[in-house]
């Protein structure tokens, strides 16, 4: 592995900053922003040249383990997939992926990158990685400082050193978000923002790790040595990852190291923190008013609309975010980032489940999503990937018509197997032990009729299941 560099991506969080598109069951960072790939497949695709760069890590947690799995099949890469038991912040998570790449390779150099950061200018960003390989194998801990376009005040500052090697400079300090008129001052005194994606030896990640804390390391290091193995995935040891201390690699290592260098680069680097970072990434019409979806602009400037499906029509505003899935409609002001996540810690309070879960429900065989409900009924409409099924389930308190109209299904209740083809419907009978399946080359997609005196996503009794959530 002389020379080369695995990635480790992150990719556990949440991203509430760009509700209502990103929830936390289905956040930001696998969310196709910009195009037909989310960030998180540009991030892996960045990284994939193997003259450069090794097999990624990917570090996640268990509720988005099958969207890691699905995504990286559709851009044809692999990566080591470690399971986070519970959230404990960048820290222990970056020295997890730092203790599993020493199993791979003792001496391993290791990229660590969020998974929800855009990068615009590729080439630009693999040059940093070789500028700060050698740094790195030297024993430093390598930052990326992005050269400034703006004064920015939602960035960390880095103020660069000293010349260590080519464009690598020592870090002289960090500091915090800086209110405008700082951050102005930062620009003029050649201070770069913090991307928060470094590059270092496992090592000395970890030897630097447990100068501060050396009982999480411990722990962290014992989740990793008694890893389990199940359907692919690398599931860190609960009792020992969850005795480690919640804390940021900033906090951490970053600010007290003093192996930490940078390296400027300028990439087109946005962390996407908001919706006015979408915009600001956006194609815009010549009154800067941006659009993904269907949208009509009149007499209205520096707007963004994201849409689903409705058509959104704004006339006679400035400066507004819209934000409209099937099921919350966001207005917002483009300047106020802050507002959003107030509003959102709020709606956590009054209305959870939008703050949760979309209408459509992600699941490891494919999706389902609500088309209607009442006290009694429920409709849904459920796609099965190709080689897909569902769980051996029965319920106790509804009977379910299922409608094919596109592909077939192979239908088990009870004793019965059935094929049942498009425009073709079966009943499944309260009680009744069923699962269904895919077994074509295209998508299976039909109707769900549920009825019954109760409806939730609790009344399902698995017997078997293909994803192990029985």
């Amino acid at each position: 592995m002389d020379g080369k560099i695995i990635p480790l991506v992150m990719c556990g969080g949440a991203g509430t900053r760009l509700w209502p598109a990103s929830r936390e069951v289905h956040p930001k960072q696998f969310l196709p922003l910009f195009g037909v790939r989310s960030t998180f497949q540009n991030t892996l695709l960045r990284v994939s040249d193997a003259g450069l760069f090794e097999r990624p890590i990917v570090i996640t947690n268990k509720a988005y383990r099958f969207m890691v799995l699905e995504q990286l099949a559709e851009i044809g890469l692999e990566a080591d997939v470690l399971l986070e038991p519970m959230r404990r912040d960048s820290g222990p998570a970056v020295a997890a992926g730092a203790a599993f790449a020493q199993t791979r390779d003792v001496d391993a150099v290791v990229l660590a990158l969020a998974a929800d950061h855009v990068v615009g200018d590729t080439p630009a960003f693999v040059a940093a990685c070789r500028q700060g390989l050698v740094a790195a194998q030297d024993g430093r801990i390598v930052t990326f400082g992005v050269e400034p376009e703006r004064a920015a005040t939602e960035y960390g500052y880095i103020s660069p050193g000293e010349v260590i090697s080519g464009e690598v400079r020592s870090v002289a300090e960090f500091v915090e978000k800086p209110d405008p008129v700082t951050a102005a001052e930062y620009i003029k005194s050649g201070y770069l923002w913090n991307s928060g994606n470094f590059m270092f030896r496992a090592s000395v990640l970890l030897d630097e790790y447990r100068n501060v804390d050396a009982a999480s390391v411990a722990a962290v290091t014992d989740a990793v040595v008694k890893a389990g193995r199940d359907l692919g995935f690398v599931t860190l040891d609960e009792a020992a990852f969850g005795s480690a201390k919640a804390i940021s690699i900033d906090y951490a290592v970053m600010e007290k190291t003093t192996h930490a260098a940078v390296v400027p680069v300028r990439c087109g680097w946005s962390d996407v923190g908001s919706w006015r970072a979408v915009w600001e990434l956006s194609d815009k019409d010549s009154e800067g008013n941006a659009a993904q979806g269907a949208a009509v602009f009149e007499d209205s400037r520096n707007c963004n609309v994201a849409t689903d499906r409705a058509l959104v029509a704004l006339e006679g505003v400035d400066d507004l975010v819209v934000v409209a899935t099937q099921d919350a409609v966001l207005v917002s002001r483009q300047k106020d980032a802050n507002g959003l996540k107030r509003l959102v810690a709020k709606l956590k309070t009054v209305a959870p489940q939008v703050t949760e879960e979309h209408i459509k429900v992600h699941r490891p065989w494919g999706s389902y999503q609500s088309v209607d409900n009442g006290d009694r009924h429920q409709v849904k409409r459920i796609i099965v990937k190709s080689g897909g099924r569902l769980s051996l389930q029965k319920h106790h308190h509804r009977s379910e018509h299922w409608i094919v109209v596109r592909g077939a299904a192979r239908v088990t209740v009870n004793e019965l197997v059935k094929t049942v083809h498009e425009n073709e419907s079966i009943y499944i009978p309260i009680g009744s032990v069923h699962r269904l399946e895919n077994p074509g080359k295209i998508p299976l997609e039909l109707i769900e009729v549920q009825t019954g005196s109760y409806l939730g996503e609790d009344d399902i009794i698995r017997i078997e299941d293909d994803y192990k959530r029985s």
